[in-house]
C-alpha cells in the first residue's frame, strides 16, 4: 500500500479492527503525520473519553493538524467528519471478527486503565459500557446509536474516492503493504 497511495488517507472500521495501530504503521511508511480522531473528538478529562468537543472545535483542530501536506487519519468521523476528509485520496475500512475485536479492545483498554477498570474500580461502569457498545456494531439496530457496520457501509457507499477493504487480522506492517 505505502509505494501505490496518494499521501491523504483515511483508516476506519469498528473498534478494535487496528485502525489506529495500521494509521501509525502507514504514516510512518510514508513519512506523513498520523492523526487520530479520538485527539480531537474528545476534551482531555479524568477520566478520559467523557467531555466531547463540539463539532465546530474538532473539525478546526483536525483542519490545522492536517495542514497542507500529506497525513494519515485514523478513528471513526461518520456523522460529523466529512469535511475533515475532503482532500483524502484513499479511504481504507478495516474489518475483523467481533471476538477479536472484543479481546483486542479489553486487552489495550487493561493496559490503558488497569485497576481502574477492573471491579470497584472508579472506570468499572464505563468501561463496561463501552466493551457492551463496541459488541453491537455489527447489530443492524445499533445503527441508530452511533457508529456501526450498517452506518459504515451506508456512508462508504457515498464516497466518490476509492474504498479499500482490508482484513483487520493481518499484521499491520503487512498491511500497510497491501
Amino acid at each position: 500500500m505505502a509505494e501505490t497511495l496518494n499521501k491523504r488517507v483515511h483508516i476506519t472500521g469498528a473498534l478494535g479492527t487496528g485502525v489506529s495501530t495500521l494509521g501509525v504503521e502507514l504514516a510512518r511508511r510514508l513519512g506523513v503525520p498520523h492523526l487520530d480522531t479520538d485527539d480531537f473528538y474528545w476534551a482531555p478529562s479524568d477520566p478520559p473519553f467523557t467531555t466531547k468537543r463540539t463539532i465546530p472545535a474538532r473539525l478546526a483542530a483536525i483542519g490545522a493538524a492536517q495542514g497542507q501536506g500529506g497525513w494519515v487519519l485514523s478513528g471513526s468521523l461518520d456523522g460529523w467528519g466529512d469535511p475533515a476528509i475532503e482532500t483524502v485520496d484513499l479511504v481504507v475500512f478495516l474489518t475483523a471478527p467481533m471476538a477479536l475485536r472484543l479481546a483486542r479492545l479489553k486487552s489495550r483498554e487493561m493496559r490503558r486503565f488497569g485497576a481502574r477498570i477492573g471491579p470497584g474500580g472508579d472506570m468499572e461502569a464505563g468501561h463496561l459500557s463501552f466493551i457492551d457498545w463496541a459488541m453491537s456494531y455489527d447489530d443492524p439496530q445499533s445503527a441508530l446509536g452511533g457508529r456501526s457496520r450498517l452506518r459504515h457501509e451506508a456512508w462508504l457507499g457515498q464516497l466518490s474516492v476509492p474504498v479499500l477493504r482490508l482484513s483487520g487480522t493481518k499484521r499491520p506492517e503487512l498491511l500497510a503493504e497491501d
